[in-house]
């Protein structure tokens, strides 16, 4: 099939892009996770830490082994998107234009070659309606225990997959053909394995203040009126621009077309892809009112939309749409992919995402490591978990680096050895507060800033700080280190 040809080319330009890049920062830090397995963490459920550690052990710790389930899970997971459109609409030839419509976003193409845990999640999201289309088609009970455990394993990648239980809940109690499940055991005992999935996370929860769950939990909205139509317009057109234009406007009226449908025929199939839509939907507007809602959240949205915009827009206007919108998709994302490996646009850091997150990091590191070996530093340090982590990650083999923040309390990592000098590298966006380090000295001037740039253009300036390890600091933790 052509499709899939073309699937797998996209697959292996992605993975060429993920074995390039440098790591993020944040990546590095899931990496750190990966070497400290754990049933859950402060920031996140601990799925993306297994997603790395099986890519490590095939491809190395390496770029390329830390995100190589990016582009390989977005594949498949565009395999299984295919096929529940044709589940949920047959015959009306919608799922290979609802995973390309999926794979034009910037959201899934930039994301594939990033690992965070938006990657798991989105697989196992789309797996999970994958499964549900299939319950839908079959109407064969087995298919519960198989949504279970994939729901079960995408409340493992990241808290927002709640929104998938809670869609299941209200397809339920709405339509009149799922509504008898609730008296088949089959539905029952998928949800008990998706509580089995979860089950390490709530025991590191119980086992760890509940730091977890308060931390995400402490997200909720707060309707600030002053704030409010920035944050909404912040939203909507980060979603426009992430989506890509064309995607998003065909994306947000497939919801629509669903929801219509459904209340118009009552057809189950529209049903399951609006409560799969419009209710994170609502939820991520109402959270706006509040707060700022990061881009990446609503990622989870886009499958079922694109099975609505690929099945249920028909009308000829919307059909013209499609060949245009991925064709912007694709070329807004080889522009990223392109920006982010060579630079050929002078833009500063407000204006480049990839500036900010990977720009410079492998000449920042040599500056680091000579700098260490000019002030005769035992050690390296950095407040910033994720700076600490690239440091960890990045840094020649040998060095040690030291991590300093209430988070590291929460691993099982060794505490550094007292009575040691070593750097303090601490960015300049911290502000001109002193150091969290007590005792921390600057070094003289000429010799106490390092600048991370990408041709020439400046991506983030740190200050050098003399430090020693000893009694009253805040917690520190030694991170590991490739190889290690």
């Amino acid at each position: 099939m052509r499709w899939i040809a073309a699937l797998a080319a996209l697959t292996a330009l992605r993975l060429a892009v993920a074995a390039v890049l440098p790591l993020a920062p944040d990546e590095a830090y899931y990496w750190v996770w990966s070497q400290d397995l754990q049933g859950g963490y402060l920031d996140h459920p601990p799925m993306v830490a297994l997603f790395i550690r099986a890519g490590t052990l095939i491809a190395g710790e390496t770029p390329l082994g830390i995100r190589l389930f990016g582009p390989l899970s977005l594949a498949l997971g565009s395999v299984l998107l295919a096929l529940a459109a044709e589940d949920l609409f047959p015959g009306r030839k919608a799922g290979v234009w609802a995973a390309a419509l999926l794979n034009a976003t910037l959201l899934a193409g930039v994301g594939a070659v990033a690992m965070t845990p938006d990657t798991p999640l989105l697989f196992f999201w789309t797996a999970a309606l994958w499964a549900l289309a299939r319950l839908h088609r079959t109407q064969d009970g087995r298919w519960w225990l198989a949504v279970g455990v994939l729901a079960g394993a995408a409340l493992l990648s990241k808290y927002t997959a709640v929104l998938l239980g809670f869609g299941i809940v209200v397809w339920l109690l709405l339509d009149a053909t799922a509504r008898r499940w609730l008296l088949r055991w089959q539905l029952w005992a998928g949800g008990a394995l998706a509580v089995a999935v979860f089950a390490p996370v709530v025991l590191w929860n119980a086992t760890h203040d509940w730091a977890s769950f308060a931390k995400q939990g402490g997200r909720a909205g707060d309707w600030q009126p002053g704030q409010a139509l920035r944050f909404i317009g912040e939203l909507i057109g980060g979603q426009a621009g992430l989506a890509t234009p064309l995607v998003f406007v065909l994306c947000v009226a497939g919801m629509g077309a669903a929801a219509w449908r459904w209340w118009k025929t009552r057809d189950g199939a529209a049903l399951l892809v609006a409560v799969l839509t419009v209710p994170g939907a609502a939820i991520f507007l109402w959270q706006a009112t509040g707060s700022r809602v990061q881009g990446n959240w609503p990622a989870i949205l886009y499958p079922a939309a694109a099975i609505g915009a690929a099945a249920l827009l028909t009308a000829p206007a919307w059909l013209r749409l499609r060949w245009p919108a991925l064709i912007l998709g694709g070329v807004m994302s080889a522009v990223v992919y392109v920006q982010a490996l060579a630079a050929p646009f002078p833009l500063p850091r407000r204006s480049d995402p990839t500036l900010a997150r990977l720009g410079g990091w492998p000449d920042f590191l040599r500056d680091v490591d000579a700098a260490m070996t000019r002030e005769g530093a035992r050690f390296v340090a950095a407040e910033e978990y994720g700076l600490a982590s690239a440091l960890a990650f990045g840094l020649p083999r040998g060095r040690i680096v030291v991590a300093m923040d209430p988070r590291w309390r929460y691993f099982s990592l060794p505490a550094p050895e007292p009575g040691v000098t070593g750097l303090l590298v601490r960015s300049e966006r911290r502000g001109e507060g002193p150091p969290l380090w007590p005792g921390a000295q600057p070094l003289p001037e000429g010799e106490d800033r390092l600048v991370r740039h990408r041709n020439g253009i400046e991506a983030e300036a740190y200050r050098l700080h003399r430090v020693t390890t000893g009694a009253g600091q805040p917690p520190a933790a030694l991170l590991p280190r490739p190889g290690s």
